[in-house]
């Protein structure tokens, strides 16, 4: 998808005495024009929390390529060795077997010759025709000049710009990573701002370039800060026109969708551990301390009942206790991988006065949530750094955002209202049913025109791109096609078990082109995943766990997810739909 970006200025800090104004170009080719002018009353937390949020964009965890000198250094001398060896202890073969590798060498060296002379007159040749080709060296120059950027400054290879959103109540600043693994949100309170104009609500992009980085990274507690976003840019004095930009990205595809599955993933049910500054500290201390060469490479997290969280750092076994305390009722395993991209949060530990990890379950990703009074800072984390937001699991699925439902219905209501809870959504359209809304919600993600806040637990307006994203972006897949299809026949032939662990079990069967597949389900009291397991052959032939679930897997749980509220289940005792029907009637 191709991007347009205009910007009547570069983004600047200027300075008068102990006065300082940041100074953000707001993209122009919106048809929101965004305004807003404030104070901030902590200039260095807004600092450091965007300096982290910078880090975000440009993190990329993804594997390098090594070089392989030491191999080869290796290869060369056991080469020498076994030739050493075969001249001690076989001197007669060695020396038949010369002498008839002399002779096919002499006759291969003639050959080689004959051979030689073909390619150089083919060589010279293909010069000729090359003189001619006027492609000849285009990704030659290509190559040397996405290097030359992306080493020079590392703000224009950026795939996109911060996105800013100002609401009624908040201004919002989102980012996310290069590697498509992480995702940033910074949330400031209008409470932090003495507010020096009405601002204009609406979403743009920023132009935040490394030079405006340098720039931030000298805003010290004698100076006084003033955001503002000015669509008619910024200049040094005032008989300096500003500086007119423009810049064309290309967007993967794959950016944009793990973009909007982030809020998907957002609106599900998980577990939320309080952590102190101090817990935080420990995490990333023995991050940057201990570096894993082998595998596995996990921290496991032990969640046992009023006693205190316990993390084990694998492959070290070193178990690390935190002061937190668990308020769950059931005992619990959690394993986290691509650990190191924690580290991004270091910066905000001074400031923060507490961090709330959200835990969704195994293969599912992770948010981390810094509380610094008037701003709030939520990261989110794919389940682990080689598996982005769009090769995983089918979140918008999980969270029941299938189907387009009242899409226009919403989009107009939330462009109206700006951000909305759900229950609020369904008391503004009073007509429309709970999956229909729900669906709406989900297509409303899709389309980049809203996302999650985790914080408010509401639904928030916002356009990501200034023009329309492609419909084969967030047209209906095939996988969810798949479980709409078999969602009906899920729910007739579902059965449930409580058993003595205090877990709901689902099972379910299917008979598809003749064949039987059995699906299983365990989901315990606080609504997360435990087990999952299906016969189907691919489930079999993917990961087999809920980072690459089958239509079979997601349509169960979707059929489940209604039925987690069951009370009064006898242990062990299986239930058909049916019976469970006739309960609650």
């Amino acid at each position: 998808m191709k991007v347009g970006y205009q910007y009547a200025s570069p983004s600047r800090c200027t300075r008068a005495d102990n006065q300082t104004t940041l100074g953000l170009s707001p993209d122009l080719s919106r048809d929101e024009k965004v305004s807003f002018c404030g104070k901030l009353k902590h200039p260095l937390v807004f600092r450091d929390a965007m300096l982290m949020l910078r880090e975000i964009v440009i993190s990329d965890t993804r594997k390098k390529t090594k070089e392989r000198t030491d191999y080869f250094t290796w290869l060369d001398e056991e080469i020498q060795r076994r030739v050493k060896a075969h001249k001690e202890y076989m001197p007669h073969v060695r020396e038949a077997l010369q002498k008839e590798m002399d002779s096919y060498d002499f006759q291969l060296n003639h050959k080689k010759n004959e051979l030689n002379q073909l390619l150089t007159i083919q060589k010279n040749l293909q010069k000729q025709i090359d003189q001619y080709d006027a492609w000849k060296d285009y990704y030659k120059i290509e190559r040397n000049f996405w290097k030359f950027i992306k080493d020079r400054d590392y703000s224009l290879w950026f795939v996109l710009d911060p996105v800013i959103t100002v609401h009624k109540d908040q201004v919002s600043f989102e980012a996310f990573s290069l590697d498509e693994s992480t995702y940033g949100c910074l949330s400031v309170s209008m409470d932090e701002f003495d507010l020096l104009q009405t601002p204009k609500l609406g979403t743009t992009n920023i132009d935040f370039s490394a030079k405006l980085e340098k720039e931030m990274q000298r805003f010290r507690s004698y100076t006084d800060v003033t955001l503002s976003v000015n669509p008619e840019g910024f200049s040094i004095d005032n008989e300096i026109v500003p500086e007119y930009i423009e810049k064309k990205i290309d967007l993967p595809e794959t950016w944009i969708k793990g973009f909007n599955e982030v809020s998907a993933a957002a609106a599900l049910s998980g577990i939320e551990l309080a952590l102190s500054p101090s817990d935080m500290y420990d995490i990333c201390a023995f991050l940057r301390k201990h570096k894993e060469k082998k595998s596995p490479r996990y921290m496991k997290w032990i969640l046992e009942p009023g006693q205190k969280v316990q993390i084990v750092f694998e492959p070290f076994g070193t178990i690390l206790t935190l002061n937190a305390v668990y308020e769950g009722s059931q005992r619990r395993e959690e394993k986290i991988w691509g650990r190191r991209r924690w580290l991004v949060v270091e910066k905000l530990i001074p400031l923060a006065k507490a961090f709330y990890v959200r835990i969704l379950g195994f293969g599912m990703p992770q948010f981390i949530r810094a509380d610094m009074g008037t701003m709030q800072m939520t990261v989110g984390f794919s389940s682990w750094s080689s598996n982005d937001w769009v090769k995983g699991t089918a979140f918008h699925i999980m969270a029941g955002f299938t189907g387009e439902g009242c899409y226009s219905s919403i989009y107009k209501l939330l462009k109206e209202q700006r951000c909305l809870s759900m229950d609020e959504i369904s008391s503004y359209l009073p007509d429309q049913k709970s999956d229909k809304i729900k669906a709406g919600v989900g297509m409303l993600f899709r389309r980049g025109e809203g996302y999650y806040d985790l914080l408010h637990h509401k639904v928030r307006f916002r356009h990501l791109c200034n023009t329309p994203i492609p419909e084969e972006l967030y047209e209906v897949s095939n996988l969810e096609l798949d479980v709409e299809k078999i969602s009906k026949l899920t729910f007739d032939n579902m059965t449930v078990r409580y058993s003595h662990r205090q877990e709901f079990i689902f099972t379910t069967t299917y008979k598809e082109k003749g064949q039987e597949s059995t699906t299983e389900l365990v989901i315990d009291q606080d609504g997360q995943i435990t087990k999952i397991d299906c016969s189907c052959q691919k489930f079999k032939r993917g990961e087999r766990n809920l980072s690459d679930p089958c239509a079979h897997i997601l349509a169960l749980y979707v059929a489940s997810y209604k039925l987690l509220k069951l009370k009064n289940l006898e242990y062990e005792k299986v239930y058909k739909i049916n019976d469970i029907m006739e309960m609650l009637l």
